[in-house]
């Protein structure tokens, strides 16, 4: 395999405001790249070196989505049940309609539709319901409580009827933990973070670990520069106890690397530990949107994607670039980036420092497998 091409991206994300980035790419259990380049903080005087950890935003949704496919497989949850049977709150929904006017919602909203974000929910974080728990918690209000006033909002629209990327998955942190009967943590920890040999990744940073945390950074359209982020913050950790399902883990290379080998070679670890099934693995990657809602879907410009049950999946080899049907995954809004390829058995994950999009590094993996 010649990865040079490769390579020379890597390196020429610091000239267009990623200052640091670590790629590595596992096929059948064997990581076969790994490159680093950039600088890993502020000053821009310490070389990345391969042990940092990131906020991984979104990037979590593939951990969050691969808990739901678990207890669906183990039948303890299955895609078309209402959302109402696990969180009663989503019993009575409302939607806005184009006019502005509420009314309560005909469809009921299900798993399928939080999986595949067709939920008609938003990315709101700071509505007056999420306010008012914060003020009667004091500043602790649970997973549960949170996702439980999100419906005091209106939807969108009616679930199942089109795309809006949104809190869905965090919902299904609520979900799972009811299902589960432990905290979203808990699970994740018990079924997928020890099975694997995880040891850095959760929602808070062990003590131990706050000087391996990179810096963060947004991108100022202004100014055409970065623009440090104060702290060392976790955007999107809406209280001390609440765990986002979307956008909440930390992680290493190390970790998530290893997760994506797995998923890539049919949900089994190089030591034979299996988390999920390639049955439940091909169900996973399928597509879940019809015509208007991949329209909308398109809009993000993922050409030759189509989203499927919280990941995106290839649907079409004529763009886009090389690859396989049902190549899959997702990124996040620091430019982290996962690919999981179940056909090729190739696995690759991207972390970064930067709350930019910046280009994916799928057309620059695959052509190099044969």
């Amino acid at each position: 395999m010649n990865f040079e091409k490769l390579e020379k991206y890597l390196d020429s994300l610091y000239d267009v405001n990623v200052p640091g980035c670590d790629l590595i790419v596992y096929k059948d259990h064997e990581p076969v790249f790994r490159h680093m380049a950039g600088y890993r903080d502020r000053a821009r005087t310490q070389p990345v070196r391969g042990d940092e950890t990131y906020c991984l935003y979104s990037c979590t949704k593939v951990f969050t989505t691969c808990a739901v496919m678990q207890l669906i497989e183990k039948g303890k949850l299955r895609l078309d049940d209402p959302v109402s049977m696990y969180l009663p709150a989503y019993a009575r929904l409302k939607v806005r309609q184009p006019d502005g006017e509420v009314v309560p919602a005909v469809r009921t909203m299900t798993i399928r539709h939080l999986l595949s974000m067709q939920s008609g929910l938003d990315y709101q974080t700071d509505t007056p319901a999420i306010r008012r728990v914060q003020e009667e918690t004091s500043g602790h209000a649970t997973t549960r409580q949170i996702v439980d006033v999100l419906v005091e909002e209106p939807l969108c629209f009616e679930p199942g009827t089109d795309f809006l990327y949104s809190m869905s998955h965090d919902v299904l942190g609520a979900v799972i933990e009811v299902v589960s009967g432990q905290k979203f943590s808990d699970y994740l920890k018990e079924n997928i973070f020890e099975p694997l040999g995880l040891k850095t990744i959760g929602f808070t940073q062990k003590e131990k670990d706050l000087d391996r945390l990179c810096a963060q950074y947004e991108y100022d359209e202004e100014s055409k520069t970065l623009r440090d982020l104060p702290g060392r913050v976790m955007t999107y950790r809406i209280s001390d106890r609440y765990e986002s399902g979307g956008a909440g883990l930390i992680s290493d290379l190390r970790d998530y690397g290893l997760f994506v080998d797995a998923l890539s070679c049919g949900g089994q670890a190089a030591d034979g530990t299996r988390i999920l099934s390639p049955e439940m693995i091909q169900l996973w990657n399928t597509n879940q949107l019809g015509p208007v809602s991949r329209r909308t879907f398109d809009e993000w410009h993922r050409y030759g994607y189509s989203y499927a049950l919280g990941v995106r999946t290839r649907v079409d080899l004529t763009k886009g670039g090389p690859g396989s049907i049902g190549e899959f995954g997702w990124d996040g809004a620091a430019c982290s980036w996962a690919m999981i390829d179940p056909h090729r058995h190739i696995g690759a994950f991207s972390p970064c420092m930067s709350r930019i999009s910046c280009m994916p590094m799928t057309s620059f993996i695959r052509p190099y497998e044969a």
